[in-house]
């Protein structure tokens, strides 16, 4: 039976804002029938995809594997399953560029193994939990360097000139109960992908891009540095104050050098 859960995100928080209007309309209507497939089937996008109750997926095939092959994305009643929904209608060419190289590599290596292999954990890893961002190269690299008096203190100017739009679903789903440890692998969009504004069709934009840009080789070294998100100024009240980020166990130190520095 579907059921709708009981913690509602904040719509206005800066980390779910992107996502209007499509997801508040959504999750009402989910809420409203109780029905999140046919909630997120109602929308446009989505590339082609339709979104099937969780049970369709047969017992022992990937879920990517089953994605790649239908274009049926499995889904449960759960938070985590429609933020995955609302990233297939915001970002829909992304989403099938991941699941092709999931597919690739699966092919490649003869179905599931014991291990994902390094492609697979990076694509994985993408979908999951990061974060895209626009920003000046002075505060990427220290960013990428963690050097977090810099990031948050003095280039804190930096961050009104840089766009941080959340693409991973189980990011999007921590937040709807957020708590300061709440970290993203953050990969860096170059201005020449144009500029990503709210809902489906600011996203466009970087969703172009991103179908493009992303390889298997590429991903495969992670290009990725670590952001705890709830550190963005002006993403949460508490970091107004200066030892806000004097937290070792959030913010914590380089422990080797970043793979890329730069786009």
């Amino acid at each position: 039976m579907m059921v709708f859960p009981e913690r509602l995100p904040d719509w206005t928080a800066a980390w779910h804002r992107p996502l209007l209007p499509v997801g508040l309309q959504t999750m009402q209507r989910w809420q409203q029938t109780g029905d999140v497939c046919a909630a997120l089937n109602a929308c446009e996008g989505a590339a082609g995809v339709c979104f099937v109750p969780q049970e369709e997926l047969p017992a022992g095939m990937a879920y990517e594997q089953f994605i790649y092959d239908t274009r049926q994305v499995p889904t449960r009643s759960n938070w985590h399953d429609f933020f995955n929904g609302l990233m297939w209608l915001h970002f829909p060419r992304t989403k099938l560029r991941l699941n092709a190289l999931q597919g690739e590599e699966l092919a490649r290596l003869g179905g599931v193994g014991a291990t994902r292999g390094p492609v697979r954990d990076a694509l994985t890893l993408f979908d999951e939990n990061v974060a895209l961002l626009q920003a000046p190269d002075a505060l990427w690299e220290a960013l990428a360097w963690k050097r977090w008096d810099e990031v948050f203190g003095s280039l804190r100017a930096l961050w009104a000139e840089s766009r941080l739009v959340l693409f991973g679903h189980a990011t999007l789903e921590q937040l709807v109960q957020p708590f300061k440890g709440i970290t993203a692998h953050v990969y860096r969009v170059p201005a020449a992908a144009g500029l990503c504004t709210d809902g489906p069709e600011g996203a466009a934009r970087w969703d172009a891009w991103l179908a493009e840009a992303l390889t298997a080789e590429h991903l495969r070294g992670k290009p990725f540095v670590h952001l705890p998100v709830l550190g963005v100024p002006g993403w949460w009240a508490a970091n107004a104050e200066a030892d806000f980020y004097q937290d070792p166990k959030v913010f914590r130190p380089l422990r080797r050098p970043p793979v890329h520095v730069t786009a």
